[in-house]
């Protein structure tokens, strides 16, 4: 590709044009070449024989989903958001409450293609350039860029029954999560904090009937349902996006779950509108000392859950919290999980009132983190300092990766790109 050339001869680094973006890492912008992939968005094709959609990196869930329910299938697990992109789910540890049957979203890909630093194409699958394949994930971008790849499909019936079960002390709720995680008899499971005596576990079973169904993408408001339903009936298309219209409960921050600014504003009522306005309330952040961003998924083995929940709770203040189980099967170079362990997945994302230095609350998450041998996810700001990162993912790894498949450095490093600041 020419930009890749030009980047090359010039010495700059090479970034994505792109139109969406679920990043949370505001950096000042450093000269780069841009890559216009906005072009591979096409979904391929659908093998309804063998389950697989073959579809372009850039292509969003929102498009993959439309699609693969026609045929009355669905991918095996879809992030939360209509606009994450299938290829940054992939380098970017995607999630959801399928993700304790299935993994994390890089563990249901068949095959990718990939274009590299010197404008290579290679193909990469579990036989084929391995250690690419397995290393991708929580790249970031900095190995190569995904043009094409398929992704295994599970069949899906047209409704999903909720059920939400509420637990007023930790430890029971974890051990409830838990059980249901190891019995696999239901097809979806996630869960809310609302406090620490208020907590429920959501599972979701797909079905072929729904004596009613609600609808969450207007007036009504998904997360608030938890506490007032014992159960539930979605559109399996509904239940895929039902935290989107309220990007969980991040709405809140732009005042639109008052009800008449919300009937007002029902086009703006989606992750796309929320995620620009974040932006702008970022930079204002930035700018002052007596906010702290905090927006942060974090990945905790379950025997240690109730202690990072308690911490989170008494010394972040965060609510509500997102938690997700997801156990892995293979372990990724840049993303080291236990295959034999459970983890539960912490979503939390708000601004904290701050006394502080710039960096306090997330400093202290990021320790105790590894205090209680978790990972963090790096879409969102991270404060680490070189040899602390490099500890946690994999240094070795990654060089042998870089060196391998992006020896030119047309890329920026990882830590370049998802830590460090000008």
């Amino acid at each position: 590709m020419a930009e890749l050339a030009a980047a090359r001869d010039g010495g700059a680094a090479v970034g994505l044009g792109k139109s969406t973006s679920n990043l949370f890492r505001h950096r000042e912008e450093e000269r780069k070449v841009k890559i216009d992939v906005r072009q591979f968005n096409s979904l391929i094709c659908i093998d309804e024989q063998r389950m697989l959609a073959d579809i372009e990196g850039m292509t969003t869930y929102e498009t993959l989903v439309d699609e693969t329910l026609r045929h009355g299938l669905l991918p095996s697990v879809v992030p939360q958001l209509k606009t994450i992109t299938v290829g940054g789910a992939v380098s970017g540890l995607g999630i959801e409450s399928s993700s304790f049957r299935y993994g994390l979203v890089h563990e249901t890909v068949e095959e990718m293609e990939v274009l590299l630093g010197d404008g290579r194409i290679v193909t990469c699958s579990p036989s084929v350039n391995q250690d690419l394949f397995f290393g991708f994930p929580n790249s970031y971008g900095t190995l190569g860029y995904i043009l094409r790849l398929q992704l295994r499909l599970v069949p899906a019936k047209p409704y999903v029954h909720l059920t939400h079960t509420r637990f007023s002390e930790p430890e029971r709720f974890f051990a409830f999560v838990s059980e249901l995680c190891e019995q696999n008899s239901v097809d979806f499971l996630d869960g809310t904090v609302f406090s620490q005596h208020e907590m429920y576990a959501i599972t979701g079973e797909a079905c072929c009937e729904a004596p009613r169904v609600s609808d969450y993408t207007y007036m009504q408001i998904y997360y608030r349902s938890i506490q007032k339903k014992r159960e539930d009936w979605l559109t399996t298309k509904a239940y895929t996006w039902r935290w989107d219209t309220d990007w969980f409960w991040c709405s809140k921050q732009f005042h639109v779950q008052n009800p008449a600014l919300r009937w007002a504003a029902k086009w703006a009522l989606n992750s796309r509108t929320y995620h620009q306005l974040m932006r702008l309330s970022y930079r204002f952040m930035q700018s002052s000392s007596a906010m702290e961003s905090v927006i942060q998924d974090i990945d905790i083995p379950v025997e240690n859950a109730v202690k990072f929940l308690r911490f989170l709770l008494t010394e972040i203040g965060i609510t509500p919290i997102w938690i997700c189980p997801f156990r892995v099967s293979v372990s990724s170079p840049l993303y080291e999980l236990d295959p034999a362990r459970r983890y539960i997945n912490f979503g939390f994302w708000d601004a904290v009132a701050s006394t502080h230095e710039r960096g306090y609350f997330n400093r202290k998450i990021e320790c105790m983190t590894s205090k209680l041998e978790g990972k963090k996810s790096l879409y969102s700001t991270a404060w680490y300092d070189p040899e602390t990162f490099w500890r946690i993912y994999n240094k070795s790894g990654y060089d042998q990766l870089k060196q391998k498949y992006d020896p030119g450095n047309a890329f920026q490093d990882l830590y370049a790109k998802c830590v460090q600041r000008k």
